[in-house]
């Protein structure tokens, strides 16, 4: 007969309670019952436009705060206050509005005249080997040749009339589009090119769907380049015998030592360059739309 403490084979032993002075282990904590992390204060998004008007405002308040105390003399350079009130005294006169339309008017014909010619070269030369030996030598020796040292010779060949002031539009808009929509075609993927081969694209489909996709980024850049030109070349166009015009309000007033005049019209050159880079910044993203980019870090 077995013990009386002596445990029966086949049976575990009988376990013991525990002490009331053991330390039970304290209960694991959920993600429920666990206290949320003070969240951090979100920083003040500053839209991108009011952003981008910093560097303009603060360099008009620098220039402010110098004409009035005195730092910045008239006889050098006329106070925002009085090249405001000279804008709106040749508004109400007329004779801003009418100038900004006689220089709107010769930038538009000049701008046109030469994108059509850029576009034209820059087709031929980057879709033909025989227009790239013809043409791109040409436009690279053409380009080296400052282009606003021509208006003597322009006056020579045309004339002291409109349409110098329109030729050199032409000439300054046309050497940035020509190489920027030159370069975008030449710089087209040929893995793209030989896939649209295999899918059956003739020549055309190839120009179509392929080439010109991928030269407009390039073509839109140049685009950006050739507004810019075509203000700055008439800057030099409208101080060659104007009659009206940016440039003509410009002349008159550097006789007379009216910097406020001078101020005036080199702001409204700054305001419509602005305004057509601003109109191709849109443009560019609605026809870029499909290309992803890189658009910055940060805020």
């Amino acid at each position: 007969m077995p013990a009386p403490n002596t445990a029966v084979s086949g049976t575990s032993p009988p376990t013991h309670a525990p002490s009331p002075h053991t330390d039970t282990p304290a209960p694991s904590l959920t993600k429920t019952d666990r206290p949320a992390a003070p969240r951090k204060p979100r920083a003040l998004r500053v839209p991108r436009g009011a952003r981008r008007a910093v560097g303009p405002v603060g360099l008009l308040l620098v220039w402010f705060l110098a004409s009035t105390t005195g730092v910045l003399p008239e006889s050098v350079l006329a106070s925002p206050v009085d090249v405001l009130q000279r804008a709106i005294d040749l508004t109400d006169t007329g004779e801003l509005p009418q100038a900004i339309a006689a220089s709107g008017r010769r930038a538009a014909i000049g701008f046109l005249i030469g994108a059509t010619v850029a576009l034209a070269l820059s087709l031929t030369a980057g879709l033909f080997r025989l227009g790239e030996d013809v043409i791109d030598a040409s436009m690279g020796m053409f380009r080296a040749i400052p282009w606003v040292g021509l208006i003597p010779l322009f006056i020579v060949w045309f004339g002291i009339d409109e349409t110098p002031k329109i030729a050199l539009v032409a000439l300054g808009v046309t050497y940035p589009l020509y190489f920027n929509i030159y370069g975008g075609i030449r710089s087209a993927d040929a893995q793209l090119i030989e896939a649209g081969r295999m899918v059956g694209l003739g020549r055309l489909g190839l120009i179509r769907y392929v080439i010109l996709p991928s030269a407009l980024p390039g073509a839109l850049v140049g685009l950006r380049y050739a507004l810019s030109t075509a203000w700055l070349a008439l800057v030099f166009a409208e101080q060659v015998n104007a009659d009206a015009g940016i440039g003509y309000l410009m002349s008159n007033a550097q006789q007379y030592f009216q910097t406020d005049v001078i101020v005036l019209c080199l702001a409204v050159y700054a305001v419509l360059g602005l305004l057509c880079d601003f109109a191709v910044r849109l443009l560019s993203r609605r026809l870029l739309a499909w290309r992803a980019s890189f658009d910055g870090e940060g805020a």
